[in-house]
């Protein structure tokens, strides 16, 4: 994680991570986010950029592992853009809990690995507030074939 002095604003920090926040869209059978008393409820995201999924595959056997990591922070952009959508502003974001699904093999076991590139991303754009609770889990499949799926809860800090 770095720990140098942060300046500027979150979305100034993501940018200088080459990320920046895309539009949230629509759908018909959900929302992008739920905000019930303080707390603010992420829908689950797959790294799309620009609409388009940027990989499908298991992890361990079609997607290498950074090759997922890349994936698990293009997902968690989408999720901050969800956030951001909710409280008004990238900056007054704060997570508190991060949910990172890996379509992976059964003896793949690096879970926590995808997710890390995750984790890190949201600790360089938000410092403290990028600090949370988190479950890295596998699972046999995700949505569109997407290697990767994120959901978070948050706050408006």
């Amino acid at each position: 994680m770095e720990t140098s002095t942060r300046t500027g604003s979150a979305s100034e920090r993501l940018g200088a991570l080459g990320f920046t926040l895309p539009r949230v869209g629509g759908d018909s059978k959900y929302v992008n986010h739920r905000t019930v008393d303080s707390s603010v409820y992420v829908s689950g995201q797959l790294p799309y950029k620009d609409g388009v999924l940027l990989g499908q595959g298991i992890v361990g056997r079609d997607v290498e592992t950074e090759a997922a990591r890349g994936l698990a922070r293009q997902a968690v952009v989408n999720c901050l853009a969800a956030a951001a959508d909710a409280v008004g502003d990238l900056d007054r974001v704060r997570i508190v809990q991060m949910l990172v699904f890996v379509a992976s093999t059964p003896e793949f076991g690096e879970q926590s690995k995808v997710a890390d590139a995750a984790s890190d991303l949201l600790y360089e754009v938000l410092g403290e507030n990028g600090r949370h609770a988190r479950t890295a889990i596998g699972v046999a499949g995700l949505p569109r074939n997407s290697p990767v799926e994120i959901q978070m809860v948050c706050t408006a800090a």
